[in-house]
């Protein structure tokens, strides 16, 4: 080994190179992501206080409102509008049994009757079953015959007829004469008729009685509509 070998082996190492110790600082796109997400910070605090202020009442103490003693629906002086005969509470009172002093005007119902056809009239029927003669047994009393249940009068010819209904038996058609003659008592003298009819293959009974006058039918079946019941002029 030669003394220039021996002199580069042996530098002592201070006199060699040594790097700088440099720290690099932050980047330019770290920098934006830090700047964006505050603003998105601050944006979102702005927007929630904004969103706040307006849920929230301006003025009051958030006390509850008391209802004002008495009705709280008044009537007024004038209440304007249509003024329409009877108009007011006397239906409710009539529905739950109260007694009004309500009246009905019978002229105000107009006397010509309903336009429709009216079914053709049928002749009454023959009274079913003939009588019988029994022969008196020798040695016996015969007893005299009860004598025969005499017959409402029916309406007579010549004068107006009003019909009050049709029903499906003659059952039903003289209980719906007993209803009506109890309920309106002016029909009680009436002569009731009924007369049996057959519409389209079924059997109809006709519940009629004999108004007089066609003036005097019109009126008794005025009264009788105003009550609510049916009623025609049936004919003459």
């Amino acid at each position: 080994m030669n003394a220039g070998e021996d002199y580069n082996d042996d530098r002592l190492p201070w006199l060699e190179t040594v790097e700088d110790d440099y720290r690099e600082g932050p980047s330019a796109l770290r920098i934006i992501l830090l700047v964006l997400v505050g603003l998105a910070i601050i944006a979102a605090a702005l927007f929630g206080w904004w969103w706040y202020q307006r849920t929230v009442t301006g003025e009051g103490t958030g006390a509850l409102i008391n209802a004002q003693e008495g009705s709280y629906k008044v009537k007024p002086d004038e209440p304007g509008g249509m003024k329409v005969e009877g108009e007011g509470d006397t239906v409710f009172a009539a529905s739950e049994g109260a007694t009004t002093n309500g009246s009905v005007d019978v002229s105000a119902v107009p006397e010509t009757p309903v336009d429709g056809k009216a079914a053709p009239k049928a002749s009454p029927a023959p009274i079913k079953g003939a009588s019988r003669v029994v022969a008196p047994i020798p040695g016996t009393a015969v007893p005299k015959a009860a004598a025969p249940t005499q017959a409402a009068p029916g309406p007579s010819a010549g004068s107006a007829t009003i019909q009050l209904g049709s029903f499906p038996s003659e059952a039903e058609a003289n209980g719906a004469w007993t209803r009506l003659s109890k309920r309106f008592s002016y029909l009680a003298p009436l002569g009731k008729g009924i007369a049996k009819a057959d519409v389209n293959g079924k059997t109809f009974y006709r519940l009629r009685v004999n108004a007089g006058s066609n003036g005097q039918a019109r009126e008794l079946c005025g009264k009788l509509k105003a009550a609510g019941e049916a009623c025609f002029l049936a004919g003459g």
